[in-house]
């Protein structure tokens, strides 16, 4: 499903990434493990699409994309990608639904079919009872499954995620984690997840260790 190969990424004189090579199989959960500083959110950064490398290859699902005009990433961005971060980054002015459906709306795809997906995310999630409600009216933990189920609207093949758990108490953290793979049981996607948890990172299938911008 990834495919990195010899990815290069400095800014000005610091080089962050010296060479890394990564392969991620279809339905893999992997964390990648290190210190700050490491490289690990600059790499997850690249394999999303939102940084490009200095040099090296990416490919995902099949697609060469570090070659992509800036219009042709976002759109296979918003196809192909699903994004969580330690902060859920929902909008505020938009209820939980509607933040949820706005990468549908943006692909452009029958809105009827966007909210129908939409519905059966937040059922999937245990939200459906919150539906309606404002991110300031959420906890933390139910704003982080809103997140989630954003990311997954438009099926993406891959979901990336930097710290997802990071601000949640340990009860909530132990609800995401287990999620993550639930999901990948049920719908297939493969994740990539930074993090400094280390129960989150004995949970999946591969730990990739990074220090000073290389696999280790």
């Amino acid at each position: 499903m990834i495919k990195a190969k010899g990815i290069h990424k400095s800014y000005g004189s610091l080089e962050v990434l010296r060479g890394v090579d990564l392969e991620v199989r279809q339905g893999e959960v992997v964390s990648v493990v290190g210190a700050s500083g490491a490289g690990k959110t600059t790499l997850l950064q690249i394999l999303g699409t939102l940084s490009r490398p200095n040099s090296g290859t990416v490919e995902i699902a099949g697609q060469r994309i570090d070659g992509m005009s800036d219009n042709a990433l976002s759109d296979f961005r918003n196809r192909n990608l699903g994004f969580v971060f330690q902060f859920h980054h929902l909008l505020p002015e938009f209820t939980a639904f509607e933040n949820v459906c706005l990468p549908g709306y943006i692909s452009h795809r029958p809105r009827r079919q966007v909210e129908q997906r939409a519905e059966e995310l937040m059922e999937l999630l245990a939200m459906s009872h919150r539906i309606n409600h404002k991110p300031s009216e959420l906890s933390g933990g139910e704003q982080q499954r809103v997140a989630i189920a954003r990311a997954l609207i438009n099926t993406p093949s891959v979901v990336l995620a930097d710290e997802p758990s990071g601000n949640l108490d340990s009860h909530n953290r132990q609800e995401i984690h287990r999620l993550f793979f639930e999901l990948r049981d049920k719908l297939g996607q493969t994740f990539v997840i930074v993090t400094h948890d280390e129960q989150m990172a004995s949970m999946a299938d591969r730990v990739v260790q990074m220090s000073d911008g290389l696999i280790l």
